[in-house]
């Protein structure tokens, strides 16, 4: 066997017993350095962990390099521990970049917690919703317009963060639009990516407001690439429509005792005054003729009457104005009937 293998056989097996155990102790410097060291290995796991384990074994290990520069007199311990105190430094420069990378404002923070971390949505995802809106609150004074009726384009999709909008129609009021919900969901449903519209109702700050804002093309690029984002868009606007149809409802319930079924696709259909037999009448429907020019015409066919009922006395229907404020989807392309007022029991409509 060679020489060099002899040596490291006898390095290994047979290593060389202390003749005898220093009487002088180390420097201040190495029981520093240990001490810090062993203070670095109890930390946690996650990147708060890691921060605080390089950042102590960082002066641990300078610290053991002065001790060998100074004390011990080994060039090679100095480097060594000057080696790992760098790796250590590089380390910690890399977990503050990443968690300023992961950090996102207040507002956006706020609103992930609130809305999509229930849902248990990724924050990476998250990141891609933000990234579509730039990251940019935008805010409304009082009394501000966001959107006014007839005039401004439908562009953008909105969610208000803080403050209350008031929505109204011809100058009557509709209702309001709260924190972390949408500011035109309705809107949004009721136009295809290749239509262009206006807005049918006008939004007022009613306080100091902030919202984020996604530009309509953009966005609609990010549903078109991620079917993930798009069902959850799909589901929030969703939500936020059937909480506006709801408030709506409670409200004509609250001011005439009618409560509508808000399944229907437009509350015009169900919001028009009643006939003289108390049905409703169609819009598109002209009025049946008059008891004089009975024989003159035909009369459509009805449906057949359904059973009857024991009695019971019916409120009288709102005006059309006051009713056109239930409608669904406010900026559908279809405009509602006008000037439809609920006929007197002895009042004969005419042709």
């Amino acid at each position: 066997m060679s020489a060099s293998s002899l040596s490291w056989d006898q390095a290994v097996l047979q290593p060389p017993v202390c003749d005898a155990w220093k009487e002088v102790m180390e420097g201040a410097a190495y029981h520093l350095a240990s001490c810090i060291v062993l203070l670095g290995y109890m930390g946690g796991s996650g990147i708060f962990g890691s921060l605080y384990i390089f950042g102590l074994l960082a002066p641990g290990y300078f610290c053991y390099a002065l001790w060998g520069w100074l004390s011990a007199c080994g060039l090679d311990i100095f480097v060594w521990n000057m080696l790992l105190a760098l790796a250590c430094l590089l380390q910690l420069a890399h977990l503050v970049y990443r968690l300023r990378r992961d950090t996102i404002p207040e507002e956006f923070d706020l609103l992930y917690k609130t809305m999509y971390l229930p849902l248990q949505v990724p924050l990476e995802v998250y990141k891609e919703i933000v990234k579509c809106c730039e990251e940019q609150v935008q805010s409304l004074v009082r009394d501000q317009n966001y959107a006014v009726e007839g005039k401004t384009p439908i562009d953008r999709l909105s969610l208000l963060l803080s403050g209350r909008v008031r929505v109204s129609q011809d100058g009557q009021f509709l209702h309001y639009v709260f924190p972390y919900q949408f500011l035109d969901s309705p809107e949004w449903e009721s136009l295809r990516p290749s239509e262009e519209g206006t807005f049918q109702v006008t939004l007022t700050a009613e306080t100091d407001c902030s919202f984020i804002t996604w530009p309509r093309k953009k966005l609609y690029l990010l549903l078109r690439k991620d079917r993930y984002i798009a069902r959850l868009f799909s589901s929030h606007l969703g939500y936020d429509i059937s909480e506006k149809l709801y408030s709506l409802n409670e409200k004509l319930f609250a001011k005439f005792g009618l409560r509508f079924d808000i399944r229907l696709p437009s509350l015009y259909h169900v919001l028009g005054p009643a006939s003289s037999e108390g049905e409703p009448e169609d819009c598109e429907e002209p009025p049946p003729p008059a008891s004089g020019q009975a024989g003159a015409s035909e009369p459509p066919p009805q449906p057949p009457p359904p059973p009857p009922s024991a009695p019971r006395p019916r409120p009288s229907r709102p005006d059309s104005d006051l009713l056109a404020s239930g409608n669904l989807l406010r900026s559908s392309p279809h405009p509602p009937c006008k000037g439809r007022a609920p006929l007197a029991p002895t009042q004969t409509p005419e042709l």
